[in-house]
């Protein structure tokens, strides 16, 4: 009977065996997310469902949001990986549920990374100027994703037909896009193969809400290019679409429509006011170490306080009584002293002429660049000095891009091929006119000059003739080396063979090829990257020697 008096007070709800009930009773377990297991103290055994929350406060991201976009790298706007710390999660003094432990011993702080979504690709849309720049420009935007709108492959059927450098250009592009649409539709995502999981395709004249057709008033390319990159903004508006064009006004009218645009910047240098100068002027030095160099010839790179030399750098060292000019020469591993030497009886007048003449007359130096202003004698030095060493060459090959001053290409010009293209080579021929003129026409050296153009010894000819040509054995001047492609250089210098040497000359603020600069030039990309390679050479000239009115110009206009 008291068991039976006992149940039915429990079914009544007794107050008492409430209280007993209550006191056994566990909680619900509430599962939260980012919990974590609480470390255990030493002899206390924790089950599995021993779990505790944790708050949002503590997860902490490993990388902090990604600054400023520069240069086209990529720029990490969320963490790739976030950090967990493993904390005992706080409990109130009041609650004495069983699930609680005494308080353990800290033990070191884990760490957990759990991988993130990949972060959006970006979208880049491409310009014709990018195309005629650098016909593998598609594969060098990492592993975004690349468009074409339709327009620019109307624009380049333009440039398909000539041997000009952007007629070379839109071609391979050409090519490239027939090879990626072999097995697919160019209107959905082809992968592109050199790149780093990028995709590739072309837009269509999609219309967006922003019209520049429209807004501009007028149905130009550059407005339907515009109109693409605004349309995969709309179609795609969880990604970064930007417009990618050497055409500053482009890039302008995009911003003015909140478009993201940027220049191509492959190719491109940052600091051109600190680009390399190839000579060093070392002042108040011993005339100890100076008569040393008189008398040996050569001194050790510490005696100038010269820790780590650069092959081929010249020295312009002094002091108050005298000076001395040098070189360091890498496989001797000494600073030579140099003396003033003539080719064809063209002699240096300055110091930096001096450095000059002796990189292009230097067997072991197979790659030279002289960048100069007007009328510091780049040009003639290196015929001059080519022409002195021709018998080491099976040809002299003289060289220059023909750039038109007017948007005309040179068909439109009256005349056969070679009235259009003379006006264009006059200024090597003017060189060449000049040296012969330091001798009688009765002199072996004159008549030499012109049996070696009758005999094609010497050959002057617009650089687009030269293309695709092996070059072995040459002596290969490349005049107005500023109006070229960083990929134009490349492609000239990957053709050399054995015994050729290969001299660019030019000016990186006189350019007359659209859509390049001082920073994107193939001169300025070459002296960036090449220097202090032993079997280069490289001299600014900045000492005009043309003229006195020359000089005035380039100092004052």
């Amino acid at each position: 009977m008291a068991k039976k008096k006992l149940k039915a007070d429990e079914g009544n709800g007794s107050p008492e065996l409430k209280k007993k009930n209550t006191a056994k009773a566990r909680p619900a377990k509430v599962i939260k997310p980012f919990e974590t297991t609480r470390p255990g103290k030493k002899g206390i055994s924790h089950k599995p469902s021993d779990v505790l929350p944790i708050s949002l406060s503590d997860v902490k991201p490993v990388y902090e949001a990604g600054a400023a976009e520069k240069n086209g790298q990529e720029t990490f706007h969320r963490s790739e990986f976030i950090q967990i710390e493993e904390l005992p999660a706080k409990r109130s003094s009041t609650d004495h549920s069983p699930e609680q432990k005494p308080a353990a011993k800290k033990s070191p702080v884990k760490t957990t990374k759990v991988k993130r979504d990949s972060k959006k690709k970006k979208i880049f849309v491409l310009d014709t100027s990018v195309i005629l720049y650098n016909h593998d420009s598609i594969n060098n935007f990492e592993d975004n994703d690349v468009a074409i709108p339709i327009t620019v492959l109307e624009e380049l059927d333009n440039f398909k037909k000539g041997n000009d450098t952007k007629n070379f250009e839109a071609r391979e592009f050409i090519r490239i896009i027939d090879s990626l649409s072999d097995n697919a539709t160019l209107t959905d995502w082809i992968p592109l193969v050199k790149s780093k999981g990028g995709m590739f395709k072309v837009v269509m004249n999609e219309r967006s809400e922003l019209d520049a057709r429209q807004i501009f008033d007028d149905n130009k390319p550059d407005h339907r290019i515009l109109n693409a990159a605004l349309s995969l903004v709309q179609e795609y508006p969880d990604r970064k679409v930007i417009l990618v064009s050497k055409d500053i006004n482009l890039r302008l009218k995009a911003k003015s429509l909140n478009l993201t645009a940027e220049d191509f910047l492959t190719g491109k240098i940052k600091d051109v006011e600190g680009l390399y100068t190839g000579i060093s002027t070392i002042n108040n030095l011993s005339s100890r170490i100076i008569d040393k160099l008189y008398q040996n010839g050569y001194c050790l790179p510490r005696d100038i306080g010269v820790k780590s030399p650069v092959p081929n750098h010249y020295y312009i060292l002094r002091n108050t009584n005298t000076s001395a000019l040098a070189c360091y020469n890498a496989l001797t591993r000494r600073i030579e002293r140099l003396e003033k030497r003539s080719a064809f009886r063209i002699t240096p007048r300055n110091a930096e002429q001096v450095f000059a003449m002796h990189a292009i007359l230097n067997p072991d130096v197979k790659l030279v660049t002289l960048q100069g202003v007007a009328g510091t004698g780049k040009t003639l030095l290196a015929l001059a000095a080519a022409l002195e060493q021709k018998r080491n060459f099976k040809q002299v090959f003289l060289a220059r891009p023909i750039v038109p001053l007017s948007n005309k290409d040179i068909g439109f010009l009256p005349g056969d091929i070679k009235s259009k293209i003379n006006p264009y080579m006059e200024p090597l021929y003017d060189n060449l006119k000049f040296i012969q003129s330091q001798y009688s026409e009765k002199d072996k050296e004159y008549k030499n000059i012109t049996d070696s153009l009758e005999n094609e010894k010497l050959v002057i000819q617009p650089l687009a003739y030269i293309r695709g040509r092996s070059i072995s054995n040459v002596c290969f001047i490349i005049d107005e080396a500023q109006n070229l492609t960083p990929h134009e250089v490349k492609t000239i210098i990957t053709r050399a063979g054995q015994g050729t040497k290969i001299i660019f000359t030019g000016d990186i603020y006189q350019i007359d090829t659209p859509y390049l600069d001082a920073q994107s030039n193939g001169l300025s990309y070459l002296i960036d990257k090449v220097k202090h390679h032993s079997i280069y050479a490289h001299v600014r000239l900045e000492k005009g020697e043309r003229s006195e009115l020359a000089n005035l110009a380039n100092d004052l206009l």
